[in-house]
């Protein structure tokens, strides 16, 4: 772009020294998305399953936490059964409607895995997990053992569940 003269006009922007530039992480928890953990609340811990399943991925916060409200919310896929009878192509429109796009295809096919995994294998409660598992321990083995669910999920699911759950 030119100024008036026709000479190119220089954005100068003056940037902080490096040392006091600061980072923001942003951290969002079961409460910011309306989530309201109780002990025994199934619809609750999945709907918190699923918010952490896709913040567990290597996307932003945000995009992942709309995500989460246009999959859960807006297409009230609130329920292991529920998001086990959309289609993969449904779920991929979901997650770009969300601008979800990085890794869409992945996390449909994922998220169909594990909806149906724990409607098959645990009855569609994260509390039959739960009552599976001798202790915390052995709850992160059987959550790691779904397919697309790895430490960060955990440790993201944990932070706010581990209370309710333990």
């Amino acid at each position: 772009m030119c100024n008036q003269t026709g000479s190119p006009q220089v954005n100068k922007r003056i940037l902080p020294p490096a040392n006091k530039v600061r980072t923001v992480k942003s951290v969002i928890t079961a409460a910011d998305l309306n989530i309201r953990l109780g002990a025994d609340d199934d619809p609750a811990l999945f709907k918190w399953l699923v918010a952490s399943f896709l913040m567990g991925k290597r996307i932003q916060s945000d995009i992942a936490a709309e995500a989460y409200r246009v999959i859960v919310q807006k297409h009230r896929c609130d329920t292991p059964s529920k998001l086990a009878a959309c289609s993969h192509r449904e779920l991929v429109r979901m997650l770009g409607e969300a601008r979800y796009t990085r890794y869409d295809e992945s996390t449909a096919e994922r998220l169909l895995k594990l909806s149906r995994r724990l409607n098959d294998e645990y009855g569609g409660k994260v509390t039959n997990i739960r009552q599976a598992s001798d202790d915390c321990p052995a709850f992160e083995t059987r959550l790691k053992a779904f397919e697309g669910i790895g430490p960060k999920t955990v440790e993201i699911f944990l932070r706010d569940a581990r209370g309710v759950l333990f």
